[in-house]
């Protein structure tokens, strides 16, 4: 019988740009595909929260979808916060990375307070950074994929970067030549939704650490059809990490 592994997909309907989707779909699909049997669980304002939680993905949004899901989101924070520190893989994207850090200044001076699992703080500025994206991370190698917002986060002294950044007015704040965020295992990054799909390595790592917390080990089931399909997404996967490093910002 397959082991079961549940992915929270976290305010799809207000947190959901650029296609964050797809990082669910590449989650549930490798899942299914290393042998288990995915559950995926899409978590919007006051809906309950399930049994488990194994893998929780967060997407991007607008100013204004960030407030939407604000007081909700603080209704999460406790729990939210117990999750992140006991170990449950984390993937937030853009908006709601910036949520999960202290603050969120927006450029009309609104300021969102974040619930701070990453030490980290956001202001609005005039400047989008928008476009491809190469960012250098020790443990994935290079993470490929594509950046737009406006606001500029910067981490705290002592928090991990997910990776760096060779260019200026990339990355978390176009200065520091950082990008994105680790805490835990919890991983904040503003690569939007086609990160997983071209990054299998951080997807298994999510899929790995999931399985070793909910079941001891990450032990694979596979037929040879299932790691003929996982071999061809991979091969799909180079191609379109190629691809998007020649294409211009």
């Amino acid at each position: 019988m397959s082991k079961a592994i549940d992915v929270v997909s976290l305010y799809p309907k207000d947190m959901n740009i650029y296609g964050d989707s797809g990082n669910v779909l590449a989650v549930e699909r490798r899942l299914a595909l290393y042998g288990y049997e995915p559950y995926v669980h899409a978590v919007n304002q006051n809906d309950p929260w399930p049994e488990h939680a194994d893998i929780i993905l967060g997407g991007g949004g607008q100013d204004t979808g960030q407030k939407k899901i604000i007081e909700d989101l603080f209704r999460r924070a406790d729990q939210l916060r117990d999750l992140a520190q006991s170990g449950v893989p984390m993937l937030m994207i853009c908006g709601l990375y910036q949520l999960f850090g202290e603050y969120f200044e927006t450029i009309d001076g609104t300021k969102l307070e974040g619930i701070s699992i990453i030490r980290a703080y956001t202001v609005g500025c005039d400047v989008r950074m928008i476009g491809n994206l190469v960012e250098h991370s020790a443990q994935f190698g290079d993470v490929i994929g594509y950046e737009n917002h406006s606001g500029q986060t910067f981490l705290r002294e002592g928090v991990q970067p997910l990776g760096t950044v060779d260019g200026d007015g990339t990355g978390n704040n176009g200065e520091d030549h950082t990008e994105g965020a680790r805490v835990h295992n919890v991983i904040g990054t503003y690569m939007h939704g086609s990160l997983l799909p071209k990054n299998p390595k951080i997807t298994d790592f999510m899929i790995r650490t999931a399985a070793e917390r909910r079941y001891g080990a990450f032990d694979p089931e596979q037929t040879d059809a299932q790691r003929a399909e996982l071999a061809r997404i991979d091969e799909y996967a180079a191609h379109a990490r190629e691809a998007a490093v020649t294409r211009p910002r």
